[in-house]
């Protein structure tokens, strides 16, 4: 399992139609095969600043499943309006304890 990172900055006084077409747009991506989970979270300190923390089986799921499919077109397409630019997305393992 990894864990995809993504940090989203939306323009000022997009938050509430961001957050709105997340809801939309949830479906979507959550339908992706190899996907385990999906939660978005909003910055206390910086109000337009949300973190995307999505469960895939692999980077590959990701990747072939859901970045380059149609799906992924879907998605972009109801929250990438409010984006203020790119978002940072990185993947993450767990560490043993």
């Amino acid at each position: 399992m990894v864990l995809e990172v993504a940090l989203i900055d939306v323009l000022p006084g997009h938050e509430d139609e961001f957050a709105a077409a997340y809801a939309k747009a949830h479906a979507v991506i959550t339908a992706a095969e190899g996907c385990r989970s999906v939660r978005m979270t909003r910055g206390i300190e910086t109000p337009t600043r949300f973190v995307l923390l999505v469960e895939w089986d692999s980077v590959q799921a990701h990747e072939e499943n859901f970045r380059a499919t149609e799906a992924f077109g879907k998605w972009r397409a109801l929250i990438g309006p409010h984006f203020a630019g790119p978002p940072h997305v990185e993947h993450f393992v767990d560490v043993p304890a």
